[in-house]
């Protein structure tokens, strides 16, 4: 499982990284430098899906003193990760959306890995519970 969940991180940074350089390349080749993107709205599948961030599985537990600097650091490191992205110019809207959404499923495996097995029970429980409602409102649409 842990293997499977560094290969899909490798496959996301190598796709990170291709987007990026590949953004670089065309933005040269364009005819007009100066051209301003709009950013598109979002489509009401990507605003759920933004709404149902799993940090509601985090909430509620007790955390212990080295657990909270251990996830402070965390939150500072993925905050200034996050920043560098937002200020990126390179980047599309598009790009930067994946790159925080990326980010954020990083933050989030890391501070899971700081939590104790029965905290991690208790998160994984919400995950499923917060899955199959999501499941369950999804087959009530169609």
């Amino acid at each position: 499982m842990n293997q499977n969940r560094f290969w899909k991180l490798v496959a996301i940074a190598a796709g990170v990284f291709f987007l990026c350089t590949t953004a670089g390349f065309s933005r040269a080749q364009s005819s007009s430098p100066n051209a301003v993107q709009t950013r598109k709205a979002d489509s009401p599948e990507a605003q759920q899906k933004k709404a149902a961030l799993p940090a509601d599985d985090f909430a509620g537990l007790q955390y212990t003193d080295e657990q909270k600097a251990e996830i402070g650091k965390i939150l500072q490191e993925s905050r200034s990760r996050r920043e560098a992205v937002i200020k990126a110019e390179k980047l599309t809207a598009d790009q930067k959306d994946a790159m925080l959404s990326g980010y954020t499923r990083i933050e989030y495996g890391e501070i899971f890995k700081v939590l104790t097995p029965d905290q991690q029970r208790e998160v994984q429980k919400k995950a499923r519970a917060r899955k199959a409602a999501a499941l369950a409102a999804a087959k009530g649409k169609s």
